[in-house]
């Protein structure tokens, strides 16, 4: 699978590492997910189990492009703080139990596919996150003040 350079000083050599914590699960690690070129299986199935369904344990794969956003978010945000997670990948099961309750839960969220993650970045506001995700256009970005998180996709780029 090729990788999209996540600057423009990226080269075949460079690595890619992302630090993330797991709020649901208290899962966290920093996981080296791309070297010299290609993703690493290992690490992404790695990710996959730390980001799972926090409800009923189900695992399912985290898009890459998904990982590669996140980083260069912080990259953006000139941070290397870990990314803490709110909510990850969602069984279908789960997202539909969370619909039921909150109009703000989609039917067919990018959470299901493994594209989606609701997070927050410690050192840094929501509004900084929310804006400097605005900047990358990478897909969607929802603003959730009172839940206190920034969602983030690789859907079609919108916001809400």
């Amino acid at each position: 699978m090729a990788a999209p350079a996540i600057t423009g000083k990226a080269t075949a050599a460079s690595t890619r590492t992302l630090a993330l914590v797991n709020l649901n699960t208290g899962d966290s690690g920093k996981f080296l997910y791309w070297e010299n070129g290609q993703y690493i299986s290992a690490a992404l199935n790695e990710i996959s189990q730390a980001l799972r369904d926090g409800r009923n344990g189900e695992v399912h794969d985290i898009s890459p492009e998904l990982l590669d956003l996140v980083v260069r978010l912080q990259q953006k945000l000139n941070t290397a703080n870990p990314v803490h997670v709110v909510s990850a990948f969602r069984s279908q099961e789960t997202n539909d139990e969370l619909a039921a309750k909150s109009r703000g839960v989609a039917k067919h969220s990018y959470h299901i596919d493994g594209m989606a993650l609701d997070l927050r970045i410690p050192g840094r506001g929501l509004n900084q996150v929310r804006g400097a995700a605005l900047q990358l256009a990478g897909g969607g970005v929802g603003y959730y003040p009172r839940g206190n998180f920034v969602h983030v996709d690789v859907g079609p780029v919108r916001r809400w």
